[in-house]
């Protein structure tokens, strides 16, 4: 018998599959890998972090005409029934339904004429959030991702959260587990809390650190027989895990019961509102980049548009987006965060027989704030009844570039797929340099 068989032997009683089980999953007797899989080995420290990126992703596509684009002198069968309403711009209007967005308009930028390729929620949505057409043969790594592999952890926090949940294309694809998002939960249910990010009440510290000592110990006999690195990858994953648990600034930034009824209030007690508030905690602490969406297709209005809108959508995201503005403005967090709103395309202009609008990515609107951005303009412009870019077309490329350069990354760079492709960040797409 050769010595690594011999190896192998004498450690029967830890099967190699239940090793990584074990050291995933049950040392600590909570569920690890299920939230937390970051390699903090190869996530590069940078210092700290300059700027954060809340992304509101809009999941299904907002109708641009019933939100920032609208167009009341129309025909009645695009226009809908909603009315423009000034803003605190002169000259600005949007929607009459979201007034507190209103307020902020000197805040954030409108483009009113981004264009993509991808009319299917599958395709644009991963187009939107990876700057690439979707291949069979690769899957791309996402916005946030990306960021987490570039800028690593800030402090003892996870660079990259997701609000309520992960979805399709959040992911790191290629890049591997260790940069998928770190899942919050829903923070409006009642008695919120990070799932497993506190000790069961029958386990306490002095346990924890024997069992990672026992961890440590059968972590080094295996190094000795596994040429390949999953035994690392799990220990990283355990030691990330530990310390996020035993991190006093992890559990406060994560505590948003802590927060003024006041301030909850005006956020909004709903999944949107409560999201972008602990979006505002996780950025103030050192996370990197957040998502925060309602759900997973939500703005997929095809029936019932303008109630839907009216009565659901458009207040829950007015009051967030608001709040969110203000208060990272008040608290001098604003320049250093970079807010995006959007989703994968815009709505179709002409009205259907159902009341809704269908999938439209010739032109849609996404709004930028923060970060330098020069907020109180409109940039660019669709058609007269918002079918076609008029002036200044934004590929999806140009919006993924602008946001990375915010982190100061550089979308030219490549990686290596694990067949060794070469891949750059984003292919191709430039600054958008009318936002600063």
């Amino acid at each position: 018998m050769g010595k690594r068989h011999q190896a192998c032997a004498s450690l029967s009683l830890f099967g190699r599959r239940d090793f990584i089980q074990a050291g995933a999953l049950g040392f600590l007797g909570v569920g690890l890998r299920d939230y937390f899989k970051l390699r903090s080995a190869q996530a590069a420290e940078k210092g700290e972090p300059e700027i954060s990126c809340i992304l509101i992703w809009q999941s299904g596509g907002a109708s641009h005409l019933d939100t920032f684009d609208l167009k009341p002198d129309a025909p009645a069968e695009i226009r809908g029934p909603f009315k423009p309403i000034a803003t605190n711009v002169p000259g600005i209007q949007i929607c009459e339904h979201l007034p507190h967005t209103a307020r902020q308009t000197d805040k954030y930028a409108i483009i009113r004429s981004v264009t993509s390729r991808e009319p299917d929620h599958e395709r644009a949505i991963n187009y939107l959030l990876t700057g690439y057409v979707p291949l069979q043969t690769i899957e791309f790594p996402s916005l946030g991702s990306v960021v987490s592999k570039e800028l690593g952890p800030g402090h003892d926090l996870p660079p990259y959260v997701a609000i309520p949940n992960t979805f399709p294309s959040y992911g790191a694809g290629f890049l591997g587990g260790a940069y998928n998002p770190f899942v919050a939960g829903d923070p409006n249910v009642k008695g919120y809390q990070v799932r497993d990010l506190k000790l069961p009440l029958d386990v306490d510290w002095q346990r924890v650190d024997r069992r990672r000592w026992l961890l440590q110990m059968v972590d080094r006999r295996f190094r000795e027989i596994d040429a390949g690195n999953e035994a690392a990858a799990v220990d990283d994953y355990y030691a990330r895990a530990y310390d996020l648990m035993n991190s006093p600034r992890a559990k406060a930034a994560f505590e948003i019961e802590v927060e003024p009824e006041s301030v909850r209030n005006q956020y909004g007690r709903t999944p949107m509102g409560q999201g972008c508030l602990l979006a505002r905690r996780l950025v103030e602490a050192g996370v990197r980049f957040v998502t925060v969406a309602k759900g997973w297709l939500n703005w997929d209005t095809h029936g019932n548009n303008f109630n839907t809108l009216q009565k659901a959508l458009l207040p829950e995201l007015d009051t967030a987006y608001a709040a969110l503005l203000e208060d990272l403005h008040q608290r001098g967090l604003l320049d250093r965060t970079l807010v995006v709103l959007m989703g994968e395309f815009g709505r179709t202009p002409k009205v259907n027989n159902d009341a809704g609008r269908d999938h439209w990515s010739k032109v849609f609107t996404v709004c930028f704030a923060g970060a330098g951005v020069r907020g109180g303009q409109v940039i660019g412009a669709s058609d007269a009844t918002a079918s076609e870019v008029k002036e200044n077309p934004i590929q999806v490329e140009d919006l993924l570039t602008t946001i990375y350069n915010r982190f100061g990354i550089d979308t030219t760079k490549e990686y290596h797929t694990p067949i060794g492709r070469p891949v750059k960040i984003v292919n191709g797409g430039k600054v958008i340099s009318e936002l600063f």
